[in-house]
Order: structure tokens, then C-alpha cells, then sequence
């Protein structure tokens, strides 16, 4: 039996069954650098998985490994929470010289527990203590390992050992393909910032229905001003959704008017993935928090919150920060990282190279009926796959369709004129009606097929249906499109077995042949 078939099985029977990547990608990792994964039997793969978004530099970088036996070799200790070290030092120097323009200046960074959900913890500890509010707001399908939310689109949620549970009505965030409102397009995002303000304003009543919510309808109390609302730039676990730039400034001046901290989270974002150093540039917006984690541990444990240094209740409890928030491989290593990304404008790097890929990749959903839409910023991806034989139409309530979409704005204000008239089609200038149900099937197909190929990618959105795309900021242009030939043939055979046709093509187009191309900077020629 092969090691990599051996290995897998005894997990199954001595860890538990939440773990969740060895199913789909029954892969024993013994060796990597930087896209490049080599498992116990030699097989090699392209990794776009990255660790799910905490390997900027991929795996192994040099000034990642370098920084590590620094530290390593000085005898410096590994583990002293909150004691001022050289390297914690040369950390928050890093981090700072990278902050968006008006909160570098005026920032505080507070070290928390080293996982995401511990950093979400932080923030909603810190801006309640500030504001003297209990509720923090988030929007449905926010990130699923957040912590703030119940469930997508469910009541957010944001807990913390020295407060209750707050609950409030989830907020409806904006999407094309699938918009809560049936319009999509800028007059989606409108009436998605106008429900925020109705919500904070006290306009919906506690039997009024939620945008976005699965299912039945729910029933929630506006809870008056929050401590604090919490939105991804981009929403990642559940299908790498883009918040549009003017929603962003209008989220900004929706709470600036209000006196409520507008907490980002940049832990998938951050470190130049989106195609700048954060994600808040895109559209000039200043937070008041931001929660960091991920690649800021340069593929270490790290987490970290940083905000406005007026927003601080000195008196508060020190809670959510952890025994683990000295972590000094881990700031060496993010420092490192921080300092070659900025360096070496990988940023920018990756606003070029995701652009074309996403260019490509819309190009090949025109091939294939079964891509339901691309999207995404810079290196973050995401291809959504559904049913390309099911009738248009929502899956379910939420998803954007003609049909009670004026319902759904009951008690907002909305545009005004006959351009603006959503309530009367529910469709506007973007076909929301024209959205498939999705198909998580197929795309376990497709990331199936993605590895008998050599290439690992990630899954979210709706039941999974969605294909992602997280490379390392390194990749090449070679490498690149070595990543888009194996897609194309993967989903060239997914869509083939799902259908029961030799391909699935939206217009006459001849079957592209499967490629066997010889890996990226592989010298022994192998091929998969």
C-alpha cells in the first residue's frame, strides 16, 4: 500500500470526523517550496490552497526560513506574552509602516490568541468596552470561521467571556450573481447600504424579514446603535465575494455618522492578496479596527487586532488575549514576510496577475455552462459552478430572483425614478433572475479531478459550490498557466461525468485536449 493511502487511514480512527480538508484532498505532505507540494510517494503538486490564505510567500520561503533560525539560534525565548522583545519590536514596526494612511498614524496593535476567531473576539471585546454597547453587527454569509455569526444569514453574533451573546438582524451584503434583493449591480449595493441605515435607525421592526436569510424568513429586533459592525472586504469562506468600493465608503459614512466603529477584517485580504497591501485601499476607506491574522504570521500561528488609539477603555479587562500572544517565530516570520511584500511590491504583482487570470477565467465560462460566474480581486478567486441543465432560477429564498423582491425592501427608501423602480421587476440592470442553482456536487468533482492533475484548490460558498483560487503572491506567469491549463481540464472531465456529455459548452467550441504539461521548475521532467 502506498504511504499516502496508509497514512490518511489511521486519522479516522484516532482524530475526530470535523476534519475536514483530509476528505476531499487525501494528500500526505512531506516536502514543499514555495507552490510546489511533494507528498510521502512523490508525487508532486501546484498547491492553490496556500495553507488557506496563511502562506503569502508560499511554502518555505527563504526570508521566512532565515528569519525563523535567526530567532532559533540567538537562544531568545519562543513564547513571552505581552513582554516588550527585539523581535515583537521589529514586528509592529513592520506591520505599522504597512497600515492604510490615517490609522497608521493613530493605531494601536493589541496581540490576542493566535487563531481568526480569537482576533473577532478581541475586537468586539475592545469596541464594547469603548462604546458601552453590547451588539455587533455582521452581514449574512460572513466568513464561516469568524465567529460571528450563527449561521449565514442568521443573527450576528460576536461572544466573549465578560459579555452575553449580542444578537442583531444579520445585514444584507452585496452580490452580483446572487443578490439578497433581486437586483444586483450598484443598485443592489444602494439598497443593501440603505437597509444598514434603516436597521440602525430603528426603520425595521422586529417582524420585518432580513435580506439574504436562508429559508424562512426571520423575525429579529433592531437593536438600535451597535458597538460595532464587522464586514470582509471580500467575503472568502462563502464564495469570494467583493464588497464594491462605494458600498465600502458608504458603510464608512454610514457608521462615522452614527458613532459606530467600523470593524474590517483583513485576516484573508491583508498582505497583499486582493492587490494591495489591504484590502480597505481599494477603496480609500480608514477603519476604526482591523482584525489580522493569517498571513501575518508569514505561515506561523499569529494574530493580532489593530485600532484607533483613542477607541480604548483602559480600565477594561485584559480578556481574549491568550497565553499564546508572544509568539516570537511567528512575528519574526511575519516580519519577514511584511517587510518582502513591501519590498518587492507583490501587491501590485498580484493586482496584475489576478486580472488576467480572472480575464481567462470569465474567457473559459464562456465555454463551459456550468461556471455560473468568476469573481474576485487580485490573487483571491472564486468560480462559482452550478447546475447546467436546472432552470434559471434561486435555489432558494435570498439568491436573487424578480419574484417578492419587493417584499424584501419593505421600509427602505429607495432610488428614485423610473431606472431606479427595483420594486416593480426585481431585476434592474443585472439578470439576477438568471442564477442557476449551485452545484456542490460538481464541484467536489472539479477539485477531484484538480488533484489527479496536480493541482490543490479550496471549496466555499453556497453548499461549496465554489472553486478557490488563493496562490501564493510568488507565482510565476509560468506557473500560472500551468494552474489555469489543469483547471480547464479538470472541469473539461467534471462536467463530462456530471452530464453524461462530452462537454458542456455554451457555444460551438472544440473540446479542448487534455495537456500534460511538465511541472513549473520541475527538473525531473515529470508530468501528471
Amino acid at each position: 500500500m502506498a504511504v499516502t493511502e496508509e497514512i490518511p487511514r489511521r486519522p479516522q480512527a484516532r482524530e475526530s470526523a470535523a476534519r475536514t480538508y483530509p476528505h476531499a484532498l487525501p494528500v500526505v505532505p512531506v516536502r514543499a517550496r514555495g507552490l510546489t507540494i511533494e507528498d510521502a510517494d512523490g508525487r508532486r503538486y501546484l498547491d492553490c490552497l496556500s495553507g488557506a490564505g496563511t502562506l503569502a510567500l508560499g511554502h518555505n520561503h527563504p526570508v521566512v526560513l532565515e528569519a525563523i533560525r535567526k530567532v532559533l539560534d540567538s537562544g531568545a525565548p519562543l513564547s513571552v506574552p505581552d513582554l516588550a522583545t527585539p523581535v515583537e519590536d521589529a514586528f509592529v514596526t513592520e506591520l505599522l509602516r504597512t497600515l492604510p494612511p490615517g490609522l497608521a498614524d493613530r493605531a494601536h496593535v493589541r496581540f490576542c490568541g493566535p487563531a481568526r476567531t480569537d482576533a473577532v473576539a478581541a475586537a468586539g471585546t475592545l469596541v464594547r468596552a469603548a462604546t458601552g454597547r453590547t451588539a455587533i453587527l455582521t452581514f449574512g454569509e460572513a466568513d464561516a470561521d469568524t465567529g460571528a455569526t450563527a449561521s449565514p444569514g442568521a443573527g450576528a453574533r460576536a461572544e466573549t467571556p465578560d459579555a452575553p451573546a449580542a444578537t442583531g438582524p444579520s445585514l444584507p451584503y452585496p452580490h452580483d450573481h446572487r443578490c439578497p434583493f433581486g437586483v444586483g449591480g450598484p443598485h443592489g449595493a444602494e439598497l443593501a447600504a440603505r437597509w444598514t441605515e434603516a436597521v440602525l435607525d430603528g426603520a425595521v421592526s422586529a417582524g420585518g424579514p432580513v435580506p439574504g436569510a436562508r429559508g424562512a424568513r426571520t423575525r429579529q429586533a433592531a437593536p438600535g446603535i451597535p458597538a460595532g459592525i464587522l464586514l470582509d472586504p471580500v467575503q472568502g469562506e462563502t464564495g469570494v465575494n467583493p464588497a464594491p468600493d462605494g458600498w465600502m465608503r458608504r458603510m464608512r459614512q454610514i457608521t462615522a455618522a452614527r458613532s459606530v466603529p467600523l470593524i474590517v477584517d483583513e485576516s484573508q485580504t491583508g498582505v497583499g492578496r486582493t492587490g494591495t497591501f489591504w484590502a480597505v485601499e481599494h477603496s480609500g476607506v480608514t477603519p476604526d479596527v482591523m482584525i489580522l491574522s493569517r498571513a501575518i504570521g508569514g505561515s506561523l500561528p499569529l494574530s493580532a487586532v489593530v485600532h484607533r488609539a483613542d477607541l480604548l477603555d483602559t480600565d477594561a479587562p485584559a480578556s481574549h488575549t491568550g497565553p499564546f500572544r508572544g509568539n516570537q517565530l511567528a512575528m519574526a516570520a511575519g516580519a519577514a514576510t511584511l517587510a518582502h511584500v513591501r519590498h518587492h511590491r507583490l501587491a501590485e504583482r498580484a493586482a496584475t496577475l489576478g486580472a488576467r487570470l480572472l480575464a481567462q477565467l470569465r474567457s473559459l465560462g464562456q465555454e463551459f455552462r456550468c461556471i455560473g460566474g468568476v469573481r474576485g480581486r487580485g490573487l483571491m478567486i472564486g468560480l462559482e459552478l452550478v447546475d447546467p441543465e436546472a432552470e434559471s432560477g434561486p435555489a432558494h429564498p435570498g439568491d436573487g430572483h424578480a419574484s417578492g423582491a419587493g417584499n424584501r425592501t419593505a421600509g427602505v427608501p429607495l432610488p428614485h425614478g423610473p431606472a431606479h423602480d427595483v420594486t416593480r421587476t426585481g431585476t434592474g440592470p443585472f439578470t439576477a433572475g438568471a442564477a442557476r442553482p449551485p452545484a456542490p456536487r460538481l464541484a467536489s468533482a472539479v477539485q477531484r479531478e484538480c488533484l489527479r492533475r496536480g493541482l490543490i484548490v479550496g471549496l466555499g460558498g453556497r453548499g461549496t459550490s465554489v472553486v478557490r483560487l488563493l496562490p501564493p503572491l510568488t507565482i510565476s506567469d509560468e506557473q500560472a498557466a500551468a494552474v489555469l491549463d489543469r483547471l480547464a481540464d479538470a472541469l473539461a472531465a467534471a462536467a463530462r461525468d456530471h452530464t453524461g456529455h462530452p462537454r458542456q459548452r455554451r457555444h460551438d467550441q472544440p473540446a479542448r485536449p487534455t495537456r500534460h504539461r511538465q511541472e513549473p521548475g520541475d527538473p525531473t521532467g515529470r508530468t501528471r
